[in-house]
């Protein structure tokens, strides 16, 4: 297969949606020889703060020496970037071989009778297949959905099981309470690793210890009274950690210190798991993480920040950092959401710091909420609310709107920030 009839084939399995659970996915990876059977992992559940944790962790593991594989979603700018060893994504003519023998794999599947794996277990089956053939040392794998029926979760030899903050989001799958989503998200956990968490509520953390305690793992988190000397910055940010001080970031965002922070515990549970991280390797590894899309500034004269807080606890956090960063500056937004997303809490938490607001449709996805809806509902509590037909079209208009102190924002879904990016002049990785 080329690229293009990848997309095709992953275009035409997108009909078989989400289906939680394992069953599907164990039987594609025996067919496959099991190849995450050979592999090691840091495995990473929660809501909001995945990505960016396992940015962190993927770059202080290649600056110590390691050869990382990692596995995220969504992207921003390419398929391929999900499938990545050592910040290269996966090239297009493995990506190609590797869709081809495992949609043969799948037709034979369904041939017997059995349910057609998902396009996200298609995808974790060829990461596997892929880091395996790499030989990575050790592998930093994001869940898609939840954790104990997320298809990631047939590992087996995982070397710390990281939980994130946790809040409400995907409740038809996960639950509709704080407990019913941690107990989820706490799925990871097995016999034999470490677990490190985010500073949870307290609810969320006793989930969390329950099922450490479950498997007999020890549990660590972050302290925050060990966090000191915070310097918060648009392009550089530094803390102390304990003993480590003046820790320095490249990302951009308050909450961005606390991932940082989860990161380091994280480092200090695989270091007892046998794994040697300097504290020069640390230090080079959270200066050097790029993580497009979480509060990046991607202009100045104006500003211009995307992020991708696409629920409410993420736009809690959002709306924190613009409130901290620009002070009494003018503000619009650019937005764009999913219609499965509680969209009205997303507006409730950052209407009142935007003096305008332009929405749009993320495009090429069919849970994208139109522009016209969104902005109706922006119109329920925000006086000044254009929907826009198009990116190019929004991206001029809050160019034509902004003065040069101003502040542009776009954020909501991760699905449209890539290719708006891409139409503000940020570019595209390669």
């Amino acid at each position: 297969m080329n690229e293009r009839q990848v997309m095709e084939y992953m275009e035409q399995v997108s009909a078989y949606g989400i289906v939680p659970g394992l069953d599907s996915i164990r039987e594609l990876c025996r067919e496959l020889g099991d190849p995450q059977k050979e592999l090691r992992f840091v495995h990473i559940a929660g809501t909001n703060g995945k990505g960016s944790v396992s940015a962190f962790l993927a770059e202080i593991l290649k600056c110590a020496g390691y050869r990382v594989g990692r596995y995220l979603s969504p992207t921003l700018f390419q398929y391929r970037e999900r499938i990545q060893v050592n910040g290269i994504c996966i090239t297009k003519a493995a990506l190609g071989r590797g869709v081809e023998r495992i949609k043969g794999i799948c037709d034979g599947m369904v041939a017997r009778g059995l349910p057609h794996p998902t396009p996200f277990e298609i995808e974790t089956a060829l990461g596997f297949l892929y880091f395996s053939e790499k030989a990575g040392d050790v592998v930093v794998l994001e869940t898609g959905m939840g954790g104990l029926l997320d298809a990631t979760n047939i590992v087996e030899n995982t070397l710390a099981a990281v939980l994130t903050s946790v809040s409400m989001d995907h409740m038809q799958f996960l639950g509709d309470t704080p407990e019913k989503i941690a107990f989820q998200k706490a799925g990871i956990i097995k016999r034999g690793c470490r677990v490190v968490s985010a500073v949870q509520r307290k609810e969320v953390m006793e989930v969390i210890r329950a099922g450490a305690e479950a498997m007999g793992c020890p549990l660590q988190a972050v302290k925050p009274e060990m966090l000191s000397q915070v310097r918060y910055g648009l392009e550089k940010q530094s803390f102390d950690y304990g003993g480590l001080k003046k820790l320095e970031l490249s990302l951009a965002g308050k909450y961005q210190i606390e991932n940082a922070a989860l990161a380091v515990e994280t480092v200090e549970a695989l270091r007892e798991q046998g794994l040697s991280v300097s504290e020069e390797a640390v230090r080079l590894g959270l200066l050097r993480t790029q993580w497009p899309g979480r509060f990046t500034l991607i202009g100045k004269k104006p500003y211009f920040i995307v992020d991708g807080a696409h629920n409410e606890e993420a736009a809690v956090r959002l709306a924190e950092s613009l409130e901290f960063y620009f002070t009494n500056k003018r503000v619009i937004y650019i937005m764009g959401v999913l219609k499965d997303k509680e969209y009205e809490k997303i507006i409730a938490s950052t209407h009142a710091l935007a003096d305008q607001i332009i929405t749009v449709t993320p495009p090429g996805n069919p849970r994208a909420l139109p522009a016209y809806e969104l902005a109706r509902a922006v119109a329920e509590v925000h006086c000044d609310v254009t929907a826009a037909d198009s990116l190019e079209e929004a991206v001029e208009m809050s160019r034509l709107l902004a003065g040069k102190e101003d502040v542009i924002v776009a954020f909501g879904s991760l699905s449209f920030l890539g290719r708006l990016m891409e139409i503000a002049g940020y570019g595209k990785v390669s």
